[in-house]
This record gives structure tokens, sequence and C-alpha cells, in this order.
């Protein structure tokens, strides 16, 4: 069983060698762990990975190797929830006239306290069906159903609607070693950059020198100036993990030709929407959080800021005290953007999603309106739309 775990980390390119596997099957031998997922999954990955790069390499063969089958924890109830509940065996696909027989539960409050009502009378596992937690149905409770307020348990994001989701993300740093793809984008950045001499007059100037050298009749005269710098400042905020997974690769162009073209660039990672932290690692992104009131007081407002991200969530991520999926945020997420806007002067969004289907979740407009309409799309053309806003 466990040659095929070696294969699999081999196929995801986690280099992993023979003398590694041995010291698993050793570890296994001693009786380390037995009869725990959770205890293997760690205990494989000490034996396994040798380098925390690796890491997100090593879960993606993980969960392929067992079929998907994910831990998670209910913060809300003592029962814990059997994991083959969340499997999913139907994909139910409602029409547009069952959707909109589907009712609102009316408040993240509300929803709330039903879920915990559900989960101390549930005791048995459900399938489809409208009101316990299980999978494929119109319940708020479960996953791989249809409902457009509800509280995701596991599996992927399917309608980006979900208030709450139950389960443990683990998010990969954007690899900004990437060529492919960045030289279009660094050409459309350039826009934003200004320049201006500082330092020791090192570096020829040509006209200058010509100029001075005619006016003495052809004695030379060299003349030097201060080398040209780009002055312009920038933060990046991405969005990272869930929904924005399948833009990872055009997040990571614009990383790579970003750090090309400006030397005063900082980077921070957040997922769906800014609150009172973020980080700059995901493997750490629970552990070493950096607070945006520290943001905000050691760096200047004349730093120029862009959001990535799809900014396709449920409204009360953006509106509301406790609306973010993975937390309880004291303070809405509006309330810290009116913060950042408030002390930097240029503040803009980039969406990958396509710009034609803006209007229809209603977190995007909620977002643009926070910032005046500067969401541009993240493509060529809306990238130098947003850079010529940035440089005025």
């Amino acid at each position: 069983m466990l040659t095929q775990l070696f294969y699999t980390l081999k196929k995801y390119q986690v280099p992993v060698s023979i003398r590694e596997y041995l010291d698993l099957l050793n570890a296994l031998d001693k009786g380390l762990v037995f009869a725990d997922n959770e205890e293997f999954y760690r205990l494989a990955r000490i034996c396994l990975v040798k380098d925390e790069k690796n890491f997100d390499k090593f879960d993606r063969a993980f969960k392929d190797f067992f079929d998907g089958v994910e831990s998670m924890a209910n913060p809300l109830a003592n029962a814990a929830i059997p994991e083959d509940w969340l499997r999913k065996e139907i994909e139910k696909n409602l029409s547009p006239e069952e959707l909109a027989q589907i009712e609102k539960m009316g408040s993240l409050e509300k929803l709330m306290e039903e879920f915990e009502k559900r989960m101390q009378e549930q005791h048995k596992r459900h399938q489809g069906g409208n009101r316990m937690v299980g999978t494929g149905g119109t319940s708020p409770f479960g996953a791989y159903g249809s409902n457009p307020e509800g509280i995701r348990l596991a599996g992927p994001s399917r309608n980006k609607t979900a208030v709450k989701v139950w389960e443990k993300r683990e998010f990969k740093n954007l690899d900004d070693s990437l060529e492919l793809g960045t030289r279009n984008l660094q050409v459309a950045l350039r826009r934003l950059r200004r320049f201006a001499r500082q330092g020791l007059e090192e570096e020829l100037d040509i006209d200058d020198t010509i100029k001075s050298t005619a006016h003495k009749g052809g004695l030379l005269d060299i003349k030097l100036v201060a080398e040209r710098k780009n002055r312009v400042k920038v933060l990046i905020f991405f969005d990272v993990g869930g929904s924005m997974d399948p833009y990872v690769e055009v997040c990571e162009a614009l990383f790579s030709a970003a750090r090309s073209e400006f030397k005063h660039l900082h980077y921070f990672y957040f997922h769906n929407f800014i609150y009172e932290s973020v980080w700059q690692d995901n493997n750490r992104r629970w552990s070493e959080r950096l607070p945006i009131w520290d943001i905000i007081h050691k760096y200047g407002n004349d730093y120029r800021v862009i959001f990535v991200g799809d900014a396709s969530m449920s409204p009360y991520e953006v509106l509301s005290a406790g609306g973010s999926v993975e937390h309880f945020n004291e303070e809405a997420g509006a309330v810290w953007m009116q913060r950042l806007t408030q002390h930097f002067q240029k503040v803009v969004w980039l969406n990958p999603e396509p710009e034609r289907a803006w209007q229809h979740t209603q977190s995007i407009v909620h977002i643009r309106k926070l910032l005046d309409e500067r969401m541009y799309p993240l493509t060529l053309q809306g990238l130098e739309a947003a850079t010529r806003y940035l440089s005025k």
C-alpha cells in the first residue's frame, strides 16, 4: 500500500528517496502511529519531506493517495463530524426554479445558531435533503450542494457563497521565479515607474558633456550626474486559496513582473477580504501575522497599494463583524478597507474574474463601492488602466 504512496509523491515531484521511504516504514514498524490518519500524515511528512517548500506538493499528493479524505474539526460543537458523512456521493444540479425556492436564513447570527442546534440534533449521516448536515442537498450546512448562504464543511467551493468554511486551509506561496508570461506584464507595470536622480554623480551626462565642451572651444569638459532610480513604492496584497486557485499562474506572473520592476515592493497575503491582519508566508500564516495597524504606521501614504483577488464571497465577509469564513473578526472587513483607503493616497483592486460577471456578485459590488469603483480586470488593458491611475 505504501509503495503506491511513494510513487504518488514522485508523481507530484516531491524529491523523496528510498532511504526516506524506509525511514517511514521503520517508524511504522516501531508503532509510532496506529490507526490515526492525522498522526500518519504528520509522521509521513517528517520522514519524507526535507524542505518546507515541498509541503504543498506533499499535501496534494497525500490527498490524492487517500482519495480526497479530509480531516476537519467542528469548532462549534463537542461532537466530531464523521469524515465519511462528508464524502461526495452525488453532484446535484438544481434548476433556476429550484434555486429560487431556497430560503435564506436571514442573518449570519441566525445561521450560526441554527448550525449549532442541528449539530446537537443530528446523530446519523444525511445525503441530500434541505435541513440537516450532509452532502449534495439544499441545506445551508454540508458540502457539494446548493444554497445561497450556507456553511461549507469540506470539499471545494462551487458557488462561492459560503458564509463559513469549517476546514483547515493550507495555501501555497506565490512563486516569484516564474518567467513565462511576465514580459507583457512588465511592460504594463513600467507606466507606474517614476525616476529621479539620487546619490553620487557617477553616470556620464553625454548631452551636457557635449554642450559644455563646445562652449569651451573643444576642450573636453566631462559632466556627471547621479544614477536615475525608480522611486515608486508599492504594496501588493494577494488573495490566496479557495476560489483563487484557478488564478495562481496569472498571480505568479504578476508577482514575478512586479518583483523585477520595483525596488521598493512589499507583498502580503490575505484570504477573501482584508481584516485586522495579513501574512507574508503561507506556511506560517497562523503563527506569524502582521497587523494592519502596523502596515499603516510603517508605510507612508505615498505607497501605491494593489489588491489582487476575485472579490467573490459572501457579502457578510465584507460587511459584518464575524463574517470571515476562517475566524471571528471583531470589526467588519469594510472598516479595515476604509482605514487603508484613508491612509494611502492610491489604492486599486485587480480582479481576475471576467468583468462582465462583476455586477452579478454582491461582494464585488460592495468592494467596488468601498474603492470608489477603482476595480480593474486583471488583463493587460486593465493593468494599464490601473497603473495610469496609480501614476497620477
